[in-house]
């Protein structure tokens, strides 16, 4: 993170977002901390490394090309009329690098699906708690030091999220999508690593449900968005 701050590769104002308290935060977490668990993960399960680049990746772009929408059924409506969302980018993105590493780390066809469906729903879980500082990182750190006893990935996810964490709860960066996709992905690359098919099933529900209230969860905010737009503009009249 202290070479990216020192280089500003495009510029410092390309590095900077407003925050939720309208504070201006350094986005260079996001790339040093995908980049960490990436080649942590790699040195472990190459498999899972490539999963957490992908992630990592996928969400970068999001961070530089974002959309407004949320919601899954937002960028499906948008794809429907032919325009890719970078929510939809990652969505397929993210999804598919889930399920090859789920193949490549379990042996029998219905573990593989499951290991895809985790790793892809970690990511997209952990994304959906990036809502204040420090959460996303700190739901990490909790999650993945209470499965170190039974994989070496989930020591990679909680290094790579603790190293941001003090800056991120400082409000002095942000780990954007690029960072919590990447970091839920190497989480859910843990959980893969140390469970079996009853530890999967248990977790796949787990990230299934998480998404399932997420998407009702923005629809309903999307919602109340545009209902308090119409009040606004018919005040206005």
């Amino acid at each position: 993170m202290a070479a990216l701050r020192a280089t500003a590769p495009g510029g410092r104002e390309r590095w900077e977002r407003t925050n939720y308290a309208d504070r201006t935060v350094e986005l260079y977490a996001g790339p040093a901390s995908a980049l960490a668990a990436a080649l942590g993960a790699w040195r472990v399960r190459p498999a899972a490394g490539v999963a957490v680049a992908v992630a990592g990746l996928c969400g970068a772009y999001d961070d530089v090309a974002g959309d407004h929408r949320r919601g899954f059924r937002a960028h499906m409506a948008a794809l429907r009329d032919g325009e890719v969302t970078s929510g939809a980018v990652k969505l397929f993105g993210i999804s598919a690098a889930g399920l090859v590493a789920g193949a490549l780390m379990k042996e029998r066809v219905v573990d593989k699906v499951l290991a895809g469906v985790v790793i892809a729903g970690a990511a997209h879980f952990v994304n959906l708690v990036d809502v204040r500082p420090g959460r996303a990182a700190g739901a990490v750190v909790a999650l993945g030091l209470a499965g170190m006893g039974r994989s070496e990935l989930a020591a990679v996810a909680v290094g790579a999220a603790g190293a941001v964490l003090p800056d991120d709860l400082g409000e002095r960066a942000m780990i954007g999508d690029a960072g919590a996709h990447a970091l839920g992905a190497a989480l859910g690359a843990a959980v893969v690593e140390g469970n079996g098919r009853v530890g999967l099933v248990a977790h796949v529900a787990a990230v299934v449900a998480a998404a399932v209230c997420g998407d009702a969860v923005s629809r309903v905010s999307a919602e109340g968005t545009f209902r308090s737009a119409q009040a606004s503009c018919h005040s206005c009249e």
